[in-house]
């Protein structure tokens, strides 16, 4: 499959966002660079950063580097929650170090601590969506309580919540009350939460010739939720990339449902585990 032909999601304003991307948190210098390089080149159009990573200079340099037109990468960036009251300073100074003149998508990368700051910075986050520096906006380790008061403070829903994701994370009830209020749901950390030697994936990943980890993304993707591994080794990152030659079944789908404990997966709130 071609990088045109990958899978995406429609976010408001009909911005397409990949389902696969590639993440890059805790890669930084020469080495977030390369890493990027290799995934644009392996077919990757989707990269994720953020201000705290400190490889958005990188990162932008990368994209340049690669040859591809800026229109056919999508980037994320995060803002920091201690970027309260100061978010306009804090997205210029990413769009300096990126250089890519505009970013796809901009998040709140964790809910601020203080009341009231949530919504404070979800409108200031907004606004710059509205001038026209970040195609679209949203948020990131928010509960659906927390995506709950943003909207209904401003009647508007964040595009995407990123939260850590996985099989043994799995709760349908919580991916449904995404889909219900119009959020895509984006799941960073996938190997993290999920044991690759379980029998599930292991029987899986062999009846279809590929490896445990390749079918925990695809499954990210069957689901309709963005993925973004992330690795700095450039045999992983084309294995990661190369998930588009083989297809779950539905029996397949079930069963690494039910890694996650039933309908409702894991009882605590993968939200609260910030890995970034």
């Amino acid at each position: 499959m071609s990088p045109s032909d990958q899978p995406t999601v429609t976010l408001p304003e009909r911005v397409r966002m990949p389902l696969l991307g590639f993440g890059t948190w805790q890669a930084s210098g020469q080495s977030a660079y390369d890493a990027v390089r290799t995934a644009l080149a392996v077919g990757y159009r989707h990269v994720d950063t953020a201000t705290m990573y400190g490889n958005e200079k990188e990162v932008g340099r990368a994209i340049r580097d690669s040859g591809l037109h800026r229109d056919d990468v999508f980037v994320t960036t995060k803002i920091p929650s201690d970027g309260v009251r100061r978010e306009r300073h804090v997205l210029e100074a990413s769009l300096a170090a990126l250089e890519t003149g505009h970013v796809d998508l901009w998040l709140i990368h964790w809910p601020p601590a203080a009341p009231g700051d949530s919504v404070r910075m979800w409108r200031q986050v907004l606004k710059a969506r509205d001038d026209g520096l970040a195609r679209a906006v949203g948020v990131s380790n928010y509960s659906t309580a927390q995506i709950d008061e943003l909207i209904q403070a401003t009647t508007q829903a964040p595009a995407v919540n990123q939260i850590r994701w996985g099989p043994m994370l799995y709760d349908a009830r919580r991916q449904a009350e995404h889909r219900e209020r119009g959020v895509v749901l984006e799941g960073y950390s996938p190997f993290k939460s999920t044991d690759l030697t379980d029998p599930v994936l292991t029987r899986i990943a062999e009846a279809h010739g590929v490896t445990p980890a390749q079918v925990v993304l695809r499954w990210h993707v069957d689901h309709g939720v963005v993925v973004i591994p992330k690795s700095v080794t450039p045999a992983r990152i084309r294995a990661n990339a190369d998930i588009f030659g083989f297809a779950l079944t539905p029996q397949d789908r079930d069963m690494i449902d039910a890694l996650g404990g039933g309908p409702r997966g894991e009882k605590r709130d993968a939200s609260t585990d910030f890995i970034f």
